[in-house]
């Protein structure tokens, strides 16, 4: 549980720091999101939760 809690926390730092160092980039890049179809959204909320997985599954692998 204690893994699930860092991990949301470094979600939001990273999200915070490039909303904080970006913010015409970040809004730019909210537009292209609205006007992505949805299937292409979904492919690549997929494909970054594929390689999420696969970077902590790594991780534990080479740490034990």
């Amino acid at each position: 549980m204690t893994d699930l809690i860092v991990a949301i926390g470094l979600v939001l730092v990273i999200e915070g720091l490039l909303y904080a160092a970006f913010p015409e980039a970040m809004k730019k890049m909210m537009s292209m999101a609205l006007s992505m179809p949805d299937n292409s959204m979904r492919t690549g909320g997929l494909l970054a939760a594929g390689g999420g997985i696969t970077i902590i599954w790594l991780a534990r692998w080479l740490t034990s």
